[in-house]
This record gives C-alpha cells, structure tokens and sequence, in this order.
C-alpha cells in the first residue's frame, strides 16, 4: 500500500485531532495488501493508530486508520451509544464494535449510518442523518452537519489545513513515523 494514499487520507487521524479515517485503497493482491497493512501497524501502534481492512471489493479495500484510545472515548457518549445499541450493538469493548462495524459493511454494500461515530463525527450530526434520511442538513463537507454548523465549519477547515500540511511535509521529505502523532 501506498503510504501516501494514508497520508492523504488520514493527516486529521494521524495528527491526533480526529478519531478515524476511512478510505479506498486499490487492492490488486489481498495478501499483499494485508502484509502492507500489517507492517504499517507495526510502525503506527506505537504513536496509538491501528489500521484495518474493512471490506474488499472491485479491486479496492476500504481500510479504517483509528485510534482505539480515542475511539473507546467517543463510543462511551451517551447519544452515540444509543445510537449503536438502536443500530443493534450491544454493550461492547471498542474492538468488538469496529468487528461489527466491518460486519455490517461486508453484509450489506452500503454505508452503516453508525460508521460517523468511528469517524469523530458528532452524534447529533450521525442521529440527525439517520432521523432525516440524509435529508434537511445545515450544511455538508465530511460529512452532513445536523448540529453546530459553525463548529462542524471550523473542523472541516481543520481538517483540510491538516491535510494539506501533511501532504507538503510527506512530499518534502518526512517520514510516516514523522507524521504519526502520538496521543
């Protein structure tokens, strides 16, 4: 796997102010893929980031860059665990919710509404889409603001500059290791 297709996708995830990230990546040899992913986990899990095939499909895998840490804390609000008990988790550790996270994205071929409250989107914004049918947004960028537009404004434009600063820094030079925050 490309470390720059990590890099692009997850700066936000990988600077430690968003929980997770999730992205394609071409996929033309799953075991070579796999042997990627578990040599990147070697270099990541000691800056706190775990990352994992979701679904393979087309030529392409979806992976889930995360930080477990961070992800137990998002999981454990109050609306976002309501939200994953109505979506049919029950009291679970973190890990065993990103399994059924990815078992539900392998059962069906579209995207698990829940999947926002991995991504450090709000829980309004996650309940909002649900309750509205990705209808009636305040606004849209990452993902479809149902809450605190401004707020949500201000992390898009967060995310962007992150991104843009990790792609330049990358570009001139700097490591993954460099670049993985450790939280």
């Amino acid at each position: 796997m490309c470390e720059e297709i990590l890099i692009r996708q997850g700066a936000p995830t990988l600077a430690g102010i968003k929980t997770g990230s999730l992205f394609p990546c071409p996929c033309e040899d799953r075991r070579a893929l796999l042997s990627d992913i578990r040599r990147l986990n070697r270099r990541l899990s000691p800056k706190g980031l775990c990352l994992l095939p979701i679904r393979f499909s087309g030529g392409q895998a979806l992976l889930y860059l995360y930080r477990p840490a961070e992800l137990r804390r998002d999981l454990r609000d109050a609306q976002a665990a309501q939200l994953l008990r109505q979506a049919g988790y029950g009291e679970e550790s973190c890990a065993r919710c990103v399994a059924r996270l990815a078992c539900r994205f392998r059962e069906s071929g579209e995207f698990p509404h829940e999947v926002g409250l991995f991504l450090s989107y709000p829980p309004e914004d996650v309940k909002g889409f649900i309750d509205h049918r990705a209808c009636g947004f305040k606004c849209a960028g990452l993902w479809k603001v149902y809450g605190d537009e401004e707020k949500a404004r201000t992390l898009f434009a967060k995310y962007r500059k992150c991104t843009e600063i990790y792609c330049a820094l990358w570009q001139s030079g700097s490591r993954l290791e460099q670049l993985a925050v450790a939280v």
